[in-house]
């Protein structure tokens, strides 16, 4: 009995070429199909900053930032951030704004804190690191017996 030899399987070849093609057909329609967008054009304009004042406008004297006994901080009858925050953030912001309008006005900014007889030593230091990060140093207590 005769073997008869296999030959050898060629491999399978896959044509390049027409990959190639369907590479750059594709190419060419996805940057046909794009859309180009234009560059907005240098207006060159500057937008108006802080305004310094000639004369000093009538602000009040004073903030009072009232602590109250379940820790609600109240400012102008207006609630910041909620009692069970500790970090008064709403607070801080309300109080930057009011420090940097008080510097354009050329005024010193006066915060009075007045916390509740019962209010928590802790919510007065968490309202005092507020006021400090406003950077306002005029800090005064009021404190009801």
């Amino acid at each position: 009995m005769r073997r008869l030899k296999k030959k050898p399987d060629a491999k399978p070849q896959i044509p390049i070429a027409p990959l190639i093609d369907a590479v750059f057909l594709l190419l060419i329609y996805f940057m046909v199909t794009s859309s180009l967008e234009r560059q907005e054009a240098d207006i060159s304009f500057e937008l108006p900053g802080t305004v310094e004042q000639e004369e000093p406008l009538e602000m009040p004297d004073e903030q009072i930032i009232e602590i109250r006994q379940d820790g609600q901080v109240v400012v102008n009858e207006f609630n910041y951030d909620s009692p069970q925050s500790t970090r008064l953030v709403e607070l801080q912001a309300m109080l930057t704004r009011l420090q940097e309008s008080s510097r354009a006005n050329q005024t010193d900014t006066q915060v009075t804190i007045a916390p509740a007889p019962s209010t928590k030593h802790e919510r007065i230091i968490q309202v005092m690191d507020a006021v400090a990060a406003a950077d306002i140093t005029g800090v005064n207590f009021a404190l009801d017996e």
